[in-house]
């Protein structure tokens, strides 16, 4: 298994990843191609597959930041690889690289209902916060995709 830094030229790969996992949220305008590229360039250094010899990518995870927290998204192992260590490669990838950049906070949301994912997130010590109120607004109208 090799991970390693995402590429736009993943994205293919990449969505059918995302669309096959249970408990993924997707959007037309932020996972299409030219979100996803605005992502990446924005941070190149903090995103990132795991593939195997084939290389078929099997996993992701992306993060960014805004200079001092981070905020970590789409994270997806294949479900027939889930268990053999790939997540956490690529949540270390990811961590290391953040760190690297002097980022000492990283958070990420999780759907309430996606039990293996908040699962994965408290095994890797990732607290659930139940002191604040998420809130967010939509500024350009698009077409949901998955939630």
């Amino acid at each position: 298994m090799k991970i390693r830094v995402m590429t736009i030229e993943d994205y293919e790969e990449v969505y059918a990843l995302w669309k096959a996992t249970e408990g993924m949220g997707l959007n037309e305008m932020d996972d299409s191609l030219e979100g996803i590229a605005i992502f990446l360039a924005r941070n190149p250094d903090t995103c990132f597959v795991a593939e195997e010899e084939s290389k078929k990518i099997v996993g992701v995870i992306m993060a960014g930041n805004d200079g001092r927290r981070a905020y970590i998204y789409h994270t997806a192992v294949l479900a027939e690889y889930r268990g053999k260590g790939i997540g956490s490669a690529l949540l270390s990838a990811c961590t290391d690289a953040l760190t690297a950049q002097g980022i000492h906070k990283v958070a990420l949301l999780v759907f309430a209902n996606n039990e293996n994912g908040n699962a994965f997130w408290e095994k890797h010590g990732f607290i659930k916060r139940t002191d604040v109120n998420y809130r967010n607004k939509t500024l350009i109208e698009f077409a949901k995709i998955d939630s």
